[in-house]
């Protein structure tokens, strides 16, 4: 969610990705509630839970190609990198996209100020990774929070799909996508304009989009009120 125009070192180009309707009404939605967002999560500790979960994964070693897919702010991605910086471990190379231009910014900015060079930043859409450079497929994790839930539920396992064809084989997916529960539907559903799953629904798209092996867990204590939010998935490719 990257603005072409002006290009930086991180950046790639691509030609212009095309979205939905659903789409583009949710970058309308965040474009304008950047602010709110990132207090809004902050307020819940939402980075500090990604943290707790990263620092546990069984899929992070030494040397790793990452993908974050649906990149935002790079709330994600920092949280990866801190749990990487923390367990002793450091990336190969990691690529993140978005849709959303003023989202991509703000990561720009972020990483900018944080020093950090070796992250590589494009507008596209989960939808239509063809857009995506040649070599940004064969990766060990694709990391994907907060971001299926705008797009069409018609397309969810497509969108899978598409993100288990970036991983290697035996590469892993970690997903974080929100609940279907009573609180959510007045606070994200309604208020954010997103859909919402069941673990259910997500077990029938995972298998659908070719996945043979996952779980899904939670995120650890001191963090667990986040549970009420969202799904923890991590997903294996063939």
């Amino acid at each position: 969610m990257m603005d072409a125009a002006r290009p930086i070192p991180s950046e790639r180009k691509a030609r212009e990705p095309t979205a939905t309707d659903a789409e583009k009404g949710a970058s309308e939605i965040y474009s304008a509630r950047i602010d709110s967002y990132l207090r809004f999560i902050r307020w819940v500790g939402y980075p500090q839970g990604l943290r707790a979960v990263f620092m546990r994964s069984p899929a992070l070693h030494p040397d790793l190609r990452i993908l974050d897919a649906g990149c935002g702010t790079g709330v994600t991605t920092f949280a990866l990198h801190a749990a990487l910086e923390a367990r002793g471990l450091s990336a190969r190379r990691i690529d993140a996209f978005d849709l959303t231009p003023a989202m991509l910014e703000r990561f720009r900015i972020r990483l900018a100020s944080a020093e950090i060079e070796d992250v590589h930043l494009m507008q596209a859409n989960v939808l239509d990774l063809e857009t995506l450079p040649e070599d940004w497929k064969g990766y060990d994790v694709v990391i994907t929070a907060s971001m299926l839930e705008y797009i069409p539920r018609s397309d969810l396992a497509r969108a899978l799909g598409g993100l288990r064809r970036r991983l290697r084989e035996g590469g892993t997916l970690h997903l974080f996508i929100t609940r279907n529960n009573f609180l959510m539907r007045p606070l994200i559903q309604r208020w954010w304009s997103a859909n919402l799953y069941t673990r259910e629904e997500l077990r029938g798209a995972l298998e659908e989009a070719g996945f043979v092996e996952f779980g899904f867990g939670h995120f650890p204590f001191p963090h667990r009120h986040l549970d009420l939010w969202g799904h923890v998935v991590r997903a294996r490719a063939r």
